[in-house]
């Protein structure tokens, strides 16, 4: 059997930020976290997720339901947007930012969602080492952290590694990869990336894919599209299994 694959010797796609929550956050994290956070049996680092925990969807969630995962959900707005208006299914949120967790939880309470579960941790490591294989219907990798000076180009997230171990770990037979961003140079490079990944098939024609409608309309993409900066979507198909 091969040894997992530890994420911690490759550069990371975040720089954590120490700042200071709000008491209204910090309250939140104190009331709402038992409700809708995972506990992620952690490695060495504080974001890492130790191989071989993984959870059961079905005991998370309390049902078997098609799961959708966000990877870097900020704030929250695009999934609890997506959580509330399809009830029928279930959702993770990926962040390492502690604050932008207790203002999703804040929102999600005053929706009434429960159909929202969040994790702080390293995405990759949740994709491959904290979610059951193939247990994953849609992943979203919204405006990741374009990275845009050449020197940290290495910290994007979706590079090959990326495609074909954790997000073709986690995504089902079928499963569909969203993907979204303002900065041109990453879109073609994801897009290179995931055509060349053999457990994807694109699931668009022409350049790039239709704007996916059920992603909510965030200040942060008017923000790009204000700096003229084009929004490109992308979206991938999981291959299935041999």
């Amino acid at each position: 059997m091969s040894e997992p694959v530890s994420f911690r010797d490759r550069p990371l796609s975040f720089v954590r930020r120490s700042g200071r929550m709000t008491d209204g956050q910090e309250r939140a994290w104190a009331d709402l976290a038992p409700r809708y956070v995972l506990e992620a049996p952690r490695d060495e680092a504080a974001t890492s997720v130790r191989p071989g925990a993984v959870i059961s969807p079905r005991d998370v969630w309390g049902r078997d339901a098609a799961l959708i995962v966000e990877v870097g959900s900020g704030q929250g707005h695009a999934i609890i947007h997506a959580a509330s208006s399809r009830p029928e299914d279930d959702f993770l949120a990926v962040e390492v930012f502690t604050a932008g967790l207790a203002r999703t939880m804040l929102n999600a309470e005053q929706a009434g969602i429960e159909n929202l579960r969040l994790v702080e941790a390293n995405a990759p490591e949740v994709l491959a080492h904290l979610l059951p294989a193939a247990s994953v219907t849609e992943l979203w990798v919204f405006f990741p952290d374009p990275w845009h000076k050449n020197k940290h180009n290495k910290r994007r997230l979706v590079t090959a590694e990326f495609a074909s171990v954790a997000a073709a770990t986690a995504l089902r037979d079928g499963g569909v990869l969203r993907l979204a961003t303002d900065w041109e140079q990453y879109a073609r490079q994801m897009r290179d990336v995931l055509d060349a990944a053999p457990e994807f098939t694109r699931g668009f024609e022409g350049g790039w894919a239709d704007r996916f409608d059920g992603r909510i309309l965030t200040a942060f993409e008017r923000k790009g599209a204000r700096a003229g900066r084009e929004i490109r979507d992308l979206v991938y198909v999981r291959r299935p299994r041999t």
